[in-house]
């Protein structure tokens, strides 16, 4: 006979959900994915309770469990979602005459072009509040590896919101050449 979770252990879920849906919609940029990819964390924790050890971090558990459903769902689609140049969140629109939303949009874009394990990291320190060692525990890395890269992260969101994002190399390198005009020859 299969043992219940505790109704304890249940409500201690359910007080995480918010924190869950966070970062599965920071994981996707979608919200119906983000709410699947959380229900079906939430149904693979509470089917797999007894794997939770109680004197560790639920919430640290929790993430880990919804990272590794995104991880496997993006391989059975054969896709990197949160790279693609034709997601959602690179044509978003700000509300007219709202500021706020306008620096949240470019706050979004900068966020998302950012590599996918410096966003990751960025978003489980500082948006999730996790402490390197839980971070470094839900990704599978070192805690250098976590404190490496949100470094990164940082130093690279500051400059995509100073400059916006960084172009191809090969294209501005182009354009700054077919600026570039001869105006006579040294002999």
């Amino acid at each position: 006979m299969l043992r219940q979770p505790s109704p304890e252990f249940e409500a201690q879920v359910v007080a995480q959900l918010a924190a869950m849906r966070r970062y599965a919609r920071a994981l996707t940029g979608d919200a119906a994915w983000a709410d699947d990819l959380v229900q079906d964390a939430a149904e693979r924790a509470l089917s797999r309770w007894t794997s939770f050890r109680p004197q560790s971090n639920l919430r640290a558990w929790l993430l880990t469990i919804l990272r590794h459903l995104y991880i496997d769902q993006l391989r059975g689609r054969r896709e990197i979602a949160v790279d693609d140049e034709a997601a959602p969140w690179r044509t978003l629109e700000a509300p007219h005459g709202d500021v706020d939303g306008l620096v949240l949009r470019d706050l979004q874009r900068a966020l998302y072009a950012l590599p996918a394990a410096q966003r990751e990291v960025l978003l489980l320190v500082c948006v999730e509040e996790l402490s390197y060692n839980e971070a470094s525990a839900v990704l599978g890395v070192p805690a250098g590896t976590v404190m490496s890269r949100l470094s990164r992260a940082r130093e690279h969101l500051r400059a995509l919101l100073d400059t916006g994002p960084v172009q191809d190399p090969g294209r501005e390198s182009a354009q700054r050449a077919a600026r570039l005009r001869v105006v006579g020859t040294l002999r």
